[in-house]
C-alpha cells in the first residue's frame, strides 16, 4: 500500500491541532468567561471611581450690569471653570464693589472692571483719583475712555484754571446724590491723573467747582 502523500499528512496534522485547540478552549471556556467578566467589571469600576475633572468656582455676572452699579448678592453667581480657562486677575470678594464699566451676563468679575487701583493697569504713569462734578447731567455726557481737561473755577469769582490735561475717564460710579465738599450736589467721576497733577486736582475738589472740556491738549 502506498504511504499518504506529504500534503495529506500536513492536512491531517493541522486537523489534529485544530481539534486539540477546540477541546482545550471548550474545557476552559468557563474560566475564560470568568476572566472576561472580571475584566469588564474592573473596567466599569475604574470608570465609576475616576475623579471628575478639576473645576474652579468663579464669580460671574448673573445678568447684564451697567457701569457704576454696586454689586450685590443677586448680581453674582458662581460658575465652575476648567483650570486653564479661568480669567486672569479675578476680583476677590466683589460684593459691595462698584463697577467701573459694564459687565455682561456670564462675564467674570476681574479687578480691572471695578473701581480701584487696578483701573490704571492700562494707563502707565497714571493714578486713579475721584473728582465730583457739580452737575450729574454734565457727568452723564461722559463715557469711560473719554479724555478730558479738568477745569477749576472759584465759585466766589476769579479766573478758571486747567488743573489737569488729557486725563482719561476710568469709571463713572452711580449717582449717590451726595454733596461735594463745596456743598454743591454732583456726581463722582474717576479719572487717571499723573502724580504731578494730583495735588492741584485734590485742591480744586475742595476749594472750587470742577468742570471739564473735551479735546484740549
Amino acid at each position: 500500500m502506498d504511504s499518504p502523500a506529504p500534503a495529506d499528512g500536513i492536512r491531517q496534522r493541522l486537523a489534529r491541532v485544530r481539534r486539540g485547540l477546540r477541546r482545550a478552549v471548550l474545557r476552559r471556556r468557563r474560566l475564560l468567561a470568568a476572566l472576561l467578566t472580571a475584566v469588564a467589571v474592573a473596567a466599569g469600576l475604574h470608570a465609576v471611581a475616576a475623579p471628575p475633572p478639576a473645576r474652579v468656582p468663579v464669580a460671574v455676572a448673573a445678568h447684564d450690569l451697567p457701569a457704576g452699579a454696586v454689586l450685590g448678592p443677586d448680581d453674582l453667581v458662581e460658575v465652575a471653570f476648567a483650570p486653564g480657562s479661568v480669567p486672569d486677575d479675578l476680583a476677590g470678594r466683589p460684593e459691595g464693589r462698584t463697577l467701573a464699566s459694564p459687565l455682561r451676563r456670564g462675564e467674570a468679575v476681574t479687578s480691572v472692571r471695578l473701581v480701584g487701583p487696578a483701573l490704571t493697569a492700562g494707563q502707565p504713569g497714571r493714578v486713579a483719583i475721584p473728582v465730583r462734578l457739580p452737575d450729574p447731567g454734565m457727568a452723564a455726557l461722559l463715557t469711560v475712555g473719554d479724555r478730558i481737561d479738568l477745569v477749576a473755577a472759584d465759585p466766589q469769582g476769579g479766573d478758571a484754571v486747567v488743573v489737569a490735561r488729557d486725563v482719561p475717564v476710568l469709571a463713572l460710579p452711580a449717582d449717590d446724590g451726595a454733596a461735594s465738599a463745596t456743598g454743591l450736589p454732583g456726581r463722582l467721576v474717576v479719572v487717571g491723573a499723573t502724580p504731578d497733577d494730583v495735588p492741584a486736582v485734590a485742591a480744586a475738589a475742595v476749594r472750587a467747582v470742577v468742570t471739564f472740556t473735551w479735546g484740549g491738549r
